[in-house]
């Protein structure tokens, strides 16, 4: 009796496990995610979000990171699920703050980062391997990364094996069991783990309010392969820089009818670059043709995979639209395939980019005419497969709006969890996991938006937004004043 009074007194001075997003919840972006046990904390997905269009100057958003600050010598590791820039984007920004600390990623996901932290003069934190079916030891924590379905190769989800039991981590995934790059998801070690008992789950929420299942990817090669078939003149394709599987589908689609692909846009040049080397993406002999030397290449026999998906007012659709791009005019027979659905808040520019393409005398395929994309997010019935092979006690939705953490939330309980095993919760709100495996909210931590403007990072903060917005909507005033040099 005295021995098991002992072993309860233990586990009640025994710390909780902390689970803190400081982005990525009730809203799409700025994924950051920190798992703190006692001293040691390690921290998965550090992403950026885009400026809706009242943070007028600012550039890009990232999480306010005041918490990892003050515990710098508790950070021990960044866990990174694939590269996409609402995952990876803040790092250049967040790394100087955390010198030597290690960034764990895949293959392709390194070769994305290298080139980002290079731009960025960033030489103190290690890029480390972590490959699916790894495992490795980091203080408290055996990290699991596991493979899982996405829009980028080499996504992975993350589990961490926790003194107060196992957490997964789902990162953005779907189900595809048809994938381009034929690497199935790892339903093994999912089931594995759930047979293990999960004490929580953090799952991707952005297509729980869709019911069914998400369609392969492969699905988008048919796509382009059927609008591609009886033209005769040029093919424009845009789509995410990031979207390695989809450049892929656009180059075994050009193939078909024998036509070249020439790639346009910094950040697309650069991914398809680095993504060939490392073996993501392959082409048929002279199928690639340099930016310039379009002209050399009938109208007929080519198509240009370009950035701008998502209507951004510098990327490569819409200068091509407003006529201000440096290699590709759209003219009249021109037909452009805009491969992507508008991420809220972007609605406006995609709509406003479609508009001028057809006014220069384009015929242009996007979402709601022709479905020349699908998500790289799970639907329902995925969802409900998650549920079912981990079996969490706990259950924390994350990376959607908080519509949709709802009504994720309501599919885990109709899977079993308990309803008040769900905590649907907001950035900066701790969910804590005692070694008895109860678990409750913690008091909030800070995790508000930092703006990038320019060089400048969190020096405009909401009264610069304020005057910007009032500026915005009532003109604009000047100060001259005269200056004595000597006084």
């Amino acid at each position: 009796m005295a021995k098991s009074n002992r072993a309860a007194a233990r586990a009640d001075v025994s710390p909780p496990l902390r689970i803190i997003p400081l982005g990525g919840v009730g809203e799409i972006g700025k994924n950051m995610y920190v798992f703190e046990y006692g001293d040691d904390i390690v921290v998965i997905d550090c992403g950026l979000m885009f400026p809706d269009e009242e943070m007028y100057g600012i550039d890009l958003v990232i999480p306010d990171i005041a918490y990892l600050k003050e515990r710098r010598a508790n950070v021990r590791a960044f866990l990174i699920t694939h590269a996409h820039e609402d995952h990876v984007g803040a790092l250049p920004y967040v790394l100087p703050e955390f010198p030597g600390v290690p960034v764990y990623a895949s293959t392709l996901a390194r070769g994305l980062l290298g080139n980002k932290i290079k731009e960025h003069r960033l030489r103190d934190n290690p890029l480390v391997a972590l490959e699916p079916g790894d495992e490795l030891r980091i203080g408290p924590f055996d990290v699991i990364p596991f493979r899982i379905g996405h829009s980028i190769p080499d996504a992975m989800g993350i589990a961490l094996r926790t003194p107060v039991g196992v957490v997964v981590h789902t990162g953005d995934f779907k189900f595809d069991h048809t994938p381009v790059d034929g690497k199935l998801s790892d339903f093994h070690t999912l089931a594995r783990l759930g047979e293990e008992g999960v004490i929580c789950l953090l799952s991707d929420s952005t297509r729980a309010e869709n019911p069914g299942y998400t369609p392969s990817e492969r699905t988008v090669g048919e796509a382009f392969r059927g609008i591609m078939e009886p033209l005769d003149g040029r093919v424009i394709v845009a789509t995410f820089a990031s979207n390695i599987a989809r450049v892929q589908q656009v180059l075994d689609a050009a193939r078909t009818f024998d036509r070249k692909v020439a790639v346009v846009g910094r950040s697309m040049e650069q991914n398809t670059r680095i993504a060939s080397d490392l073996g993501y993406l392959r082409w048929g002999p002279d199928q690639l043709v340099p930016k310039d030397r379009l002209r050399d290449v009938p109208d007929g026999e080519l198509v240009i995979a370009t950035t701008g998906a998502q209507g951004e007012p510098m990327a490569g659709l819409a200068r091509m639209a407003n006529r201000d791009h440096r290699f590709v005019e759209v003219t009249p027979g021109d037909t452009v395939i805009v491969s992507a659905s508008p991420i809220p808040g972007n609605e406006e520019y995609v709509a406003r980019t479609i508009d001028n393409l057809f006014k220069v005398g384009a015929n242009v395929y996007y979402h709601t005419i022709k479905r020349a994309h699908v998500s790289g997010h799970a639907s329902q019935e995925e969802l409900k497969l998650m549920l079912g092979l981990t079996k969490p006690k706990h259950f924390i939705p994350m990376h959607g709006e908080f519509r949709m953490q709802v009504q994720h939330g309501r599919l885990a309980i109709e899977t079993g969890v308990a309803p008040e095993n769900v905590f649907i919760i907001e950035n900066g709100q701790p969910i804590e996991i005692a070694a008895d495996g109860s678990a409750r909210r913690g008091a909030p931590v800070a995790a508000g938006y930092v703006y990038v403007d320019g060089l400048s990072v969190g020096d405009v903060g909401e009264i610069v937004l304020r005057d910007r917005r009032a500026l915005a909507n009532d003109g604009m005033f000047m100060v001259v004043v005269t200056v004595d040099k000597q006084t």
